[in-house]
């Protein structure tokens, strides 16, 4: 009963979940079971390439909460993104072990490279995967929220506030990059083994990976959802609107939005964990605030405000960007400018608010008998 409920409230939102269930079923199916004659047969790569977009949908969703509901156009998403993938690849390379280049069993192959002669502290413990899922969570949580109480305590709002968080996210940048941080300097994390005791290249575990990441992007729309048809979400959408008028009936403003602000942040984080063991790879490159501003354009071409667009905004700019980097690199990022300038002209609402303006049904005009 709940779901039909739910079905005739929101029926584009339950397509799309539905659509997320059948592409994370039957793609890993397309990929284990027909063999590499088939025509019916999907590539690891293709396999690998869904489940990034999937993480990316996660990263859209994630900036929606925080501007589509909230109003804070926030620069800084790539930091948690990039934050929650470094703490899933120091995980995975300390399963590397005495298997590296070097054969050190407790230093990663660049330490031993740059002559490090004991493993820094804030590597202890990324040897058990459960301690690397609690980092996942608290290290852009805790970040999200000594920024956020910062900031919105300061009441810092509108264009300054979407400046520091791209500053964040910069200066996170030029710390990573430099070789005694201690995470790989430009090279980043890579070249890693297992996860979990399971080649982390084998197609097994590559389709594993994709449905893992489609059924957290469910629980993330469905937790997402949930908080903003609450209470706490509709005072959110009050504070995006008229955030002078909530302050005077006597909210806390700042505190609510916080809350949205850090459960954004912890979303992104589980976005780049479940990128880098199907990417491969982590590097400095993530931190870069242009990374941030796509991520923008993904949910302004969606339709912010709806949850659904930033994931569906993700998934087709990426799939686009796809196509015309392997066709012609060079237009790529005049596409996604041209792309942003005209949704933003012309669809303020995105394809989502499009897609909702268009008429139900065709009438049909009464001809009388006899009429020409």
């Amino acid at each position: 009963m709940m779901l039909m409920d739910w079905y005739r409230n929101d029926k584009a939102a339950v397509w799309l979940m539905a659509a997320i269930v059948i592409t994370v079923t039957l793609l890993p199916l397309g990929n284990l079971v027909f063999p590499a004659d088939s025509p019916l047969r999907v590539t690891a790569y293709s396999i690998s390439l869904i489940g990034k977009y999937l993480c990316y949908a996660l990263l859209g969703l994630s900036l929606d909460l925080v501007w589509g509901y909230c109003g804070i156009l926030a620069l800084g998403q790539s930091a948690f993104f990039a934050l929650g993938g470094y703490a899933m690849g120091m995980y995975l390379m300390r399963q590397i072990g005495s298997r590296g280049v070097y054969g050190n069993p407790e230093l990663p192959d660049f330490m031993v490279f740059l002559n490090w002669q004991e493993l820094p502290w804030y590597w202890f413990g990324f040897n058990q995967f459960w301690f690397a899922l609690l980092m996942i969570v608290l290290v852009p949580g805790l970040l999200a929220f000594v920024f956020g109480w910062l900031a919105f305590r300061s009441r810092v709002t509108g264009v300054y506030l979407s400046i520091i968080t791209q500053a964040l996210t910069y200066a996170l940048l030029l710390a990573f990059f430099r070789n005694e941080m201690g995470f790989g300097g430009n090279n980043g994390l890579t070249d890693f083994k297992d996860i979990l005791g399971f080649n982390v290249h084998s197609d097994g575990v590559r389709a594993s990976l994709l449905m893992v990441t489609g059924l957290i992007l469910i629980a993330a729309f469905l937790a997402s959802r949930s908080v903003i048809n609450s209470k706490l979400g509709r005072v959110v959408t009050a504070i995006r609107d008229q955030e002078m008028r909530v302050r005077f009936i006597g909210y806390r403003v700042e505190l609510f939005k916080l809350w949205i602000f850090v459960f954004a942040a912890v979303l992104a984080g589980i976005a780049g964990a479940l990128y880098v063991p199907q990417v491969g790879i982590i590097n400095p490159s993530e931190f870069s605030p242009l990374n941030s501003l796509e991520i923008v354009i993904w949910v302004a071409i969606g339709g912010r405000g709806t949850l659904y667009g930033g994931i569906i905004g993700a998934i087709l700019v990426n799939y686009a960007k796809t196509l015309l980097t392997g066709w012609l690199p060079e237009i790529w990022l005049f596409f996604l400018g041209a792309a942003f300038i005209v949704v933003t002209v012309f669809l303020p609402d995105g394809l989502i608010g499009l897609l909702q303006r268009l008429p139900k049904r065709i009438p049909i005009r009464k001809v009388k008998a006899g009429a020409a």
